[in-house]
């Protein structure tokens, strides 16, 4: 038997279209044509994830500037249900990691996860991220509506209130990425 391929790959206006399926497959909000404009542009910040050849996941991620810090914001990163457990989304979050070790700049990495995906939310513990914040409502149109801020610091703080300032981050707005069809 021949051992699984887990490959990552740049995205495309020719696989563009995989993406949006996958990502209407996974996750349960929608998203605008200008988030996958956006990604069109994102370079290394945006790839798929091929199992055999064949598309399974995919990882989206912006750059924020916040008070002069950088910080890495993942919008999106998911794999079909069959193909996980296979080392796929550790794949995907580990290019992200190498990614702002490489670069050395940012401050953090964070994410947005429903409060009830506990396999999401354990995941991300094993990667050293931490849950600092719950946003209720945070979703519009799907339950339940909170979602818990995921953060991964990547510079020791030596100050106390820096590290509360980020407890309280003013996380960018959703809104501006997910079509109103389903709002997340």
């Amino acid at each position: 038997m021949t051992r699984a391929t887990i490959e990552l790959g740049d995205v495309t206006p020719h696989n563009l279209q995989q993406l949006k399926r996958l990502n209407q497959v996974v996750f349960p909000v929608s998203y605008n044509d200008k988030f996958y404009k956006d990604i069109l542009e994102a370079g290394e910040l945006a790839k798929l994830a091929y199992y055999n050849d064949i598309v399974v996941g995919a990882v989206c991620c912006r750059i924020d500037v916040l008070d002069g810090s950088r910080r890495l914001y993942i919008m999106t990163l998911g794999c079909l249900a069959p193909y996980r457990k296979r080392g796929i989304g550790a794949k995907m979050l580990e290019h992200v990691l190498n990614y702002v070790e490489k670069d050395g700049d940012f401050h953090s990495i964070f994410l947005h996860v429903q409060v009830n995906n506990q396999s999401a939310i354990d995941f991300y513990k094993k990667f050293g991220f931490e849950i600092v914040e719950t946003k209720e409502q945070y979703y519009k149109r799907i339950e339940p509506a909170d979602a818990h801020v995921l953060m991964k610091l990547l510079r020791p703080q030596n100050n106390l209130n820096t590290c509360l300032e980020l407890k309280l981050l003013a996380c960018p707005p959703i809104g501006s990425l997910i079509g109103s069809d389903q709002d997340g």
